[in-house]
């Protein structure tokens, strides 16, 4: 048994992996500030003896005993990270020291979850762990991407000059129940608008790509890498290979729901990639072959259903 502390615990990702690590026979540290993240995600956890919950903001620093770390606190959709962009980087860059402060106080191993947003507006297809990116460092979107890219810098140089054990992932589009229904994902979104029979809404033309992983494939991704040795620091991608036009999800769910919702067409946003598709060889090389098992439509079922869930019983 390790004790084991999740930042952000209480979000979309973490609630899920505070899940897996309790069914493993860990002892979980949730730690929370409420900003995306809801007590509802974990309330079922919370009989669990192993499981403790503590409402926190990382921008602070923490004291605990802990034997490893998951930093997964930050806003990850663009209409909360931009809501207050200054926090939003502060999440990122004093998070990521305070965190890596207790993990050098406690020689914990320590786990980071950056984002595909590190890659920008990418100029290479699909994207590799060596590409350096394509960021625009002071655009709407520079809060989040410039302060995931800060986190790793100081991740990598806490792994060099104090010889921390570190693991770096880089998330690509995870979707699945729990996700905030107003967080302006493309996947809530449309699932939102569709129960509701609101018109969809694309940006552009809709011919922008995404790949498009379910929850529980990420985790299993996380929970692989945080055991490898120490050898592995990353960074590597996590994501679903499969590629995706924003249309082709549209519809999609469209079917999925039997919606008579509309599509409507608005200006693609600021510095939105147009392409976004993670090479998965590193992780297939060294997390003992993980790929993602679920494919889309599979997981857009179970998604669905969550968020009916939400509607009828009026909780979103």
């Amino acid at each position: 048994m390790k004790r084991i502390l999740v930042t952000g615990g209480a979000g979309f990702v973490g609630s899920h992996l505070c899940e897996r690590l309790l069914d493993a026979g860990h002892e979980v540290l949730c730690v929370d500030n409420y900003y995306t993240g809801s007590r509802r995600n974990v309330a079922h956890l919370l009989p669990n003896p192993n499981f403790e919950l503590l409402r926190h903001d990382v921008t602070f620093p923490l004291f605990a005993e802990v034997d490893e770390i998951y930093n997964l606190a930050c806003p990850a959709s663009p209409i909360h990270y931009q809501f207050d962009p200054v926090q939003t980087t502060k999440t990122s860059v004093h998070g990521a020291i305070n965190m890596l402060g207790l993990a050098k106080r406690r020689r914990a191993k320590i786990f980071q979850a950056s984002t595909s947003e590190v890659y920008g507006d990418p100029t290479i297809h699909p994207q590799v762990e060596e590409y350096w990116g394509n960021v625009n460092p002071i655009g709407i979107r520079s809060c989040y991407d410039e302060g995931k890219r800060c986190a790793e810098t100081l991740f990598f140089d806490y792994h060099r000059q104090h010889k921390l054990q570190i693991k770096v992932a880089r998330i690509f589009n995870t979707y699945g129940p729990r996700m905030h229904p107003n967080d302006g994902r493309v996947v809530s979104n449309f699932i939102m608008q569709a129960l509701r029979g609101e018109p969809i809404t694309l940006y552009g033309e809709g011919l922008q790509t995404r790949s498009f992983c379910y929850v529980d494939d990420l985790v299993e991704g996380f929970i692989r890498l945080m055991n490898t040795g120490d050898e592995v620091t990353g960074p590597i991608n996590l994501g679903n290979p499969g590629e995706f036009t924003i249309r082709a999800l549209a519809e999609m769910v469209v079917a999925q729901t039997g919606s008579k919702s509309t599509i409507t067409y608005q200006p693609l946003p600021a510095d939105d990639p147009k392409q976004r598709q993670p090479d998965i060889s590193k992780a297939r090389a060294l997390l003992d072959d993980w790929q993602p098992t679920i494919a889309l439509e599979q997981g857009l079922t179970r998604t669905i259903a969550y968020f009916d869930g939400l509607l009828k019983s009026g909780a979103a």
